[in-house]
């Protein structure tokens, strides 16, 4: 099979993620959004994690609020039909350590919370009062695209034989002409790349290899690049981003108490 044959077949729909940096108002509850207050069931705990501060003492701290995604919404993008149909996908990270996600102590420091119940039930959240300031997020609503999307060159290399015979400027060309995108591309975007499902950007190399016995059971469930507007700046390490990872079959039993998050920067 040629480079070009191989490539339209690993393609795989990307649900893309655009927010309002510019946003002053509240989002309607139950809607999509990256930071501000999560819309949540009256009964929900806030999720809390035990590990080591910079301090070197061990303390539990809160997690910080990222997203929350309307599934219903996002389902309209879903050409592969992976994510649920209904309720609510929430997702959560300790921003005080910023774990790497390459240790099992960092088990914990990322959760992902699925609410399938009736989305009028939901109710606007305080944070808890012993997360600071600094790891509340602004509000900003969040739209939706679909795009095809291919592998890294890096995460191509790593998986398939015939890449040892390809070039990077080959695979870059062939890459812009079935997804108008490339490595670079991606880069460059203004707003970095934020999305569900599809292929992730990796900086580096491929994360799941290092931590992951089968990669193969394993999907991008959520990619958050670093945020940076006129008012707000949260970087990921050096200008990174932040990657959930899902096991297949959880995804399709809608199980999401085992994914798993990954930091990566420049």
């Amino acid at each position: 099979m040629d480079l070009i044959s191989l490539l339209k077949t690993i393609q795989k729909n990307g649900i893309r993620i655009h927010y309002d940096a510019d946003f002053k108002g509240t989002c309607p509850i139950g809607s999509s959004k990256i930071g501000g207050q999560p819309d949540l069931p009256v009964d929900f705990e806030w999720y809390y994690f035990e590990g080591e501060a910079f301090d070197g003492t061990i303390t539990n701290r809160p997690l910080s609020f990222l997203a929350q995604i309307d599934c219903e919404e996002a389902s309209n993008f879903d050409k592969e039909s992976v994510l649920p149909k209904k309720g609510m996908l929430y997702f959560f990270y300790e921003l005080e350590t910023m774990t790497w996600g390459l240790a099992s102590e960092d088990k914990n420091s990322a959760k992902v919370y699925h609410y399938s119940g009736d989305k009028s039930k939901l109710k606007r959240i305080d944070f808890p009062s012993d997360l600071l300031d600094e790891y509340r997020l602004p509000e900003m609503p969040i739209s939706f695209s679909s795009k095809i999307e291919l592998p890294s060159f890096v995460e191509f290399s790593e998986h398939f034989e015939i890449a040892k015979d390809v070039v990077w400027d080959d695979f870059e060309e062939i890459s812009y002409k079935l997804t108008g995108e490339t490595d670079e591309i991606v880069e460059l975007a203004n707003g970095g790349v934020n999305k569900l499902v599809g292929y992730a950007n990796i900086i580096q190399n491929d994360m799941l290899i290092e931590f992951k016995e089968d990669t193969s059971e394993w999907r991008l469930l959520f990619q958050l690049d670093s945020i940076v507007t006129k008012n707000y700046e949260l970087l990921w390490g050096d200008s990174g981003r932040i990657y959930f990872y899902v096991n297949s079959d959880d995804l399709a039993n809608l199980n999401f108490d085992n994914c798993w998050l990954f930091l990566q920067c420049y």
